[in-house]
């Protein structure tokens, strides 16, 4: 069922256009994420179709019993009641009911009415319609519901009848997800949700989308995340949009590949076009040859030329290097307590190699920026000690960017730092970082979260440290810009320690993980789906444990083997239903390619041309032989 449908929607912001004949359609259990570069339209796009914001021409055709549900970026609820009553606040209708039933119930144990025959039958009858119609919209299950998001969204330690007038930013936009989820609209619109959650969260929700009912259109920079949820993708670009099948992944693999196939078109037809007009120069003023030059001159004026492709927008381009290298062991952190006051993480001890990248992880709150602040000494440890190899010199970014808040110009907030470097050399700089023209005179506290990203991270780049001590690097940054800071630091020759919540970006930098806890740090070698596979497989272990101690203080021989035959299977059982998914989203995209020719097949210029229609169905075989394979593995895992 169609839910929604944008047609040829235009929107401007002055002069300016932002969206231009934007098409879009939203069926039932769609998943959607909407890509772009920072400001290509996709928070306004978003909030066009809420009805939140207007736009200048087009349609939006919606069902009236289509219910869309909002939730913009970095929206905190704004409440003075309890964490519990402002969930409930969802549910208000069911609680009318649940009223309405005890009345009934009350009414239903009156002597007199018990006495009157026709009034109790009246009343059983409206008792009866009444339970069924509180069943089926959850009134036996909305409390519960309340307790599954809540703890999803890592509420479970705090007491239900905490203010929400006193929790944190982040908490709030945590919140206001979960009484979102709560209302179960046949739209969620989501921007940037993934926003205030660690790890642990992110995939929570993953789980919660992929079982949701209705349909999801969402905004976000998180590329595992997306991969995970989403099977379609729109991408908003040059103010115009353009709709992909399949995951993230799966996108930026087909934007490759028509790219390239286009822009061989079109340099095969630019070839042709100066094949016949040097045809025309060299035979029109020939007699013998004027009714051919002629005829090849009609073949050009008919011929439609094709625009030289558009590849990507501007990207940021840079690189991190260094001024000297540092000793094999660049830091040492022995029994260290760090914190403010009453919240404390400690007994911490891990070492750092040269060459080392590794990834801070760990619940929000549990202590991983405080630890990156003690390292560079802008807070004090609380206790144990902190050892720096020789010849460490230490280049830190700060996720808050709070040292970007002066009144300089941007040109001048690296300027400054180094004032012997020509005024040419620190704008190539920028212009690296996509600050151009007039962008280098904006005062630095004015620029926007990605604007702050961007500057803190070329002030990085020229300090050339040997050691990056990096604090969720990757905030306020546009997918594009994601890749061009992974490449430079999978490239940079330094040592790298980091706290992200970017899965993706983490499995791309990481040699090593080491996961905060509050009774200290465990390191994991590898990258972030390593960390989840051995973090699954001790689980196992102490579930095996507990469940051994309950029966044997010693276990059998047997037992233990049973366990890893066990554990075995649960593996191999993870890797065919990767598998199984890896496949199914080939088999999409080849259908669709094999629907793509047969519709150019159709084509009247295709089919005229022997020879391309030749080239066509060979590769069209080739594609449906690929598929028959496909299908066949995909049956054989299916069966196992």
């Amino acid at each position: 069922m169609i839910l929604l449908q944008v047609n040829q929607l235009t929107k401007n912001f002055a002069a300016d256009p932002i969206l231009t004949n934007i098409k879009l359609e939203v069926q039932t259990r769609d998943r959607i994420a909407l890509v772009g570069r920072n400001g290509a339209g996709k928070s306004t796009l978003l909030k066009i179709i809420a009805g939140h914001m207007a736009y200048d021409s087009g349609d939006i055709i919606k069902p009236k019993e289509v219910t869309i549900g909002y939730l913009a970026q970095n929206t905190g609820l704004e409440s003075n009641l309890s964490i519990w009553d402002e969930m409930l606040t969802v549910f208000e209708h069911l609680q009318k009911q649940e009223k309405q039933l005890r009345r009934l119930e009350e009414q239903m144990s009156d002597p007199d009415a018990m006495n009157n025959s026709d009034a109790y039958d009246r009343i059983l009858n409206e008792y009866d319609k009444l339970q069924v119609e509180f069943k089926e919209n959850g009134g036996y299950q909305y409390e519960a519901d309340i307790r599954s998001i809540l703890h999803g969204l890592n509420f479970s330690s705090f007491s239900y009848d905490t203010k929400i007038s006193s929790l944190s930013g982040g908490q709030r936009t945590r919140l206001a997800l979960g009484k979102l989820l709560l209302t179960k609209p046949d739209i969620l619109i989501l921007d940037e949700p993934t926003n205030h959650l660690d790890i642990e969260t992110l995939s929570w929700l993953e789980q919660y989308l992929h079982s949701y009912d209705g349909a999801i259109l969402i905004v976000s920079h998180d590329r595992y995340f997306l991969d995970k949820v989403v099977s379609q993708v729109y991408e908003i670009s040059r103010h115009q949009i353009r709709k992909f099948p399949g995951n993230y992944s799966s996108y930026l693999d087909q934007k490759a590949e028509n790219f390239e196939r286009e822009m061989k078109q079109f340099e095969k037809q630019q070839e042709e076009i100066s094949k016949l007009q040097d045809f025309i120069q060299r035979n029109l003023a020939r007699a013998s040859t004027t009714k051919r030059a002629q005829s090849r001159r009609k073949q050009l004026a008919r011929m439609e030329v094709m625009d030289r492709p558009l590849g990507d927008e501007k990207s940021a381009s840079f690189g991190f290097n260094i001024e000297r290298q540092s000793g094999n062991e660049v830091l040492n952190v022995n029994s260290l307590a760090v914190g403010y006051e009453d919240k404390v993480s400690e007994n911490i001890s891990f070492r750092l190699a040269r060459g080392d990248s590794i990834a801070l992880v760990g619940p929000n709150g549990i202590g991983k920026s405080t630890l990156l602040k003690t390292i560079v000494k802008k807070i004090p440890a609380l206790s144990g000690d902190i050892q720096y190899g020789s010849n460490v010199t230490i280049g830190y970014y700060d996720q808050e960017q709070a040292e970007l808040n002066s009144n300089k110009r941007v040109l001048n907030e690296l300027w400054d730092e180094y004032p012997l470097k020509p005024e040419k050399e620190i704008r190539t700089i920028l212009g690296n970082f996509l600050f151009s023209g007039d962008d280098v005179l904006k005062t630095v506290s004015t620029l926007s979260g990605g604007e702050k990203a961007r500057l803190a991270l070329a002030k990085l780049m020229m300090q050339k440290a040997n050691f990056l001590i990096l604090d969720e690097p990757t905030n306020h940054l546009d997918l594009d810009s994601k890749e061009i800071l992974e490449n430079a630091l999978i490239d940079y020759p330094g040592t790298i320690l980091f706290v992200s919540h970017d899965r993706y970006f983490i499995n791309r930098i990481t040699t090593k993980v080491i996961e905060l806890s509050s009774s200290g740090a465990a390191e994991y070698l590898g990258d972030y789906d390593y960390y989840v596979e051995k973090k699954q497989e001790q689980e196992e272990l102490q579930a095996f444990d507990l469940n051994d101690n309950a029966h044997s203080a010693q276990p059998s021989k047997q037992e233990k083997n049973n366990y890893q035959l066990d554990k075995e299977v649960k593996k191999l059982e993870r890797q065919r239903k990767r598998r199984m998914e890896e496949i199914e989203e080939q088999i999409e995209a080849l259908e669709k390619k094999i629907e793509d020719y047969d519709q150019l097949l159709c084509d009247p210029e295709v089919y005229q041309d022997h020879q391309k229609v030749l080239e066509i169905t060979k590769e069209n075989d080739d594609l449906k032989a690929k598929l028959e394979e496909l299908m066949d593995e995909w049956a054989a895992l299916a069966d196992d």
